[in-house]
């Protein structure tokens, strides 16, 4: 219950910060921007404090770890997969226009002979 409380005050916090955002006159850009940075912060912080919040930083931070894991294409590879899919559609969209003229001329000029 004590962590369902924390979340419901950091959403409250986030709403807070986009009112305090709303309720600065436009003409104080900078203030703006400092009441909804101000509301995001004291919401990461009340997030910080629930175990949820918690949970998710770790996730967050196993997900940056498996990142880094990945091995990426080189330039090359990335350029030769590039053209072989665009190949790929070349020939698919020359095929697709082939039935749809051949299936064209079926229907159209031999079987209703609308030639």
């Amino acid at each position: 219950m004590q962590d369902k409380l924390k979340l419901l005050l950091a959403a409250l916090l986030v709403v807070a910060g986009i009112a305090g955002f709303y309720l600065v006159p436009e003409g104080q850009g900078f203030l703006r921007a400092i009441a909804f940075v101000a509301g995001l912060l004291a919401a990461g912080v009340v997030m910080w404090l629930s175990t949820p919040g918690r949970a998710f930083v770790g996730y967050a931070q196993e997900s940056v770890v498996e990142a880094k894991k990945v091995v990426w294409p080189t330039r090359k590879e990335a350029t030769q997969m590039t053209g072989l899919v665009f190949l790929f559609v070349l020939v698919l969209a020359l095929f697709m226009w082939i039935v749809d003229s051949g299936l064209s001329w079926l229907f159209y000029d031999i079987l209703l002979g609308r030639g």
